[in-house]
């Protein structure tokens, strides 16, 4: 089978190109034929488009991480070229449960569709070294979160929830670009933008990992913590609770009904509604590479 990664950069640390990297060269250790511009792409089998796709060299299945329905935005407009590639498709991949549900309000049900969870290289992860720091020493417990910062990210609460529930001998890490809650506190600390190797790095030191945002979809950070040995802390609101793993922290929100909302002026947090998660689903890439070869030869029968 010979596979076409259309829509993708792998020169970029974002969520959805991230990941494509990695199973793109998960099918290239199995032996498939797998190509990322389309002047290599002869005769594909499959086009896996990711988000959206302007052209069509063979059978497209596309990959959605998410849509738009930020009531503050021109939605509609921007759903545009996502909405026309999910009627051309073949069938659709969605990260969630949640974001198959969302999509599925906007743009109707599709007849052949997957939910596949992402997935992260365990192998890799388990041959990187826990990050080891001078400054960090004085500190029992490390809790860390990453992000590229937005006000649904809800940096905030993260901060909250970590200076309400740790002990003075604990500190936080934030990760990531434009963080928008900046405070001068002697136990939290801003690392910036770190690359993946280092990230797991830090996970792998970490006790915790706080990912507070509202209705995200399926975070790699948040599985590449996981896979790392962090207890997760997550809202109930959104797709993260499905990947977050046995015995993570959930805390409860009210029940989202798909309709457009101002996603960039998040709820306050009640973290006194807590529940732990009883679900454990799968995040090794070897696996979910499995489910996406099967989403393929569906999609070709």
């Amino acid at each position: 089978m010979k596979i076409f990664f259309d829509n993708v950069n792998f020169n970029s640390n974002s969520g959805p190109n991230g990941f494509g990297k990695k199973l793109f060269n998960c099918l290239e250790e199995k032996g498939y034929q797998v190509f990322d511009t389309p002047m290599r792409a002869i005769s594909p089998d499959i086009q896996l488009s990711f988000i959206a796709s302007n052209f069509k060299l063979a059978p497209i299945v596309q990959r959605l991480d998410g849509i738009y329905f930020n009531s503050d935005q021109d939605f509609n407009s921007l759903n545009e070229p996502i909405e026309k590639t999910y009627q051309v498709s073949s069938s659709v991949i969605f990260q969630s449960e949640f974001n198959k549900l969302l999509t599925e309000k906007f743009f109707g049900v599709k007849e052949k569709s997957f939910v596949i969870h992402n997935g992260t290289c365990l192998e890799d992860i388990e041959n990187i070294e826990p990050l080891v720091s001078n400054d960090l020493e004085r500190f029992e417990n490390i809790w860390t979160c990453a992000s590229s910062w937005r006000p649904h990210k809800r940096l905030s609460e993260n901060i909250r929830y970590f200076s309400e529930h740790s002990s003075e001998n604990d500190c936080l890490i934030v990760a990531g670009a434009n963080p928008d809650c900046k405070l001068d506190h002697d136990r939290v600390f801003y690392a910036g933008v770190l690359d993946w190797k280092t990230l797991i790095s830090l996970y792998k030191a970490s006790k915790y990992f706080i990912h507070l945002a509202w209705l995200d979809h399926c975070p790699n950070v948040v599985v590449d913590a996981r896979a790392s040995g962090c207890h997760i802390i997550c809202s109930s609101a959104g797709g993260t609770k499905e990947i977050a793993g046995k015995n993570s922290t959930i805390i409860d929100e009210d029940d989202w009904d798909f309709a457009p909302v101002r996603l960039y002026n998040p709820p306050i947090m009640d973290f006194s509604k807590k529940t732990y998660t009883e679900d454990e689903s799968d995040i090794d890439i070897k696996n979910t590479t499995n489910r996406y070869l099967e989403a393929f030869t569906e999609c070709l029968t």
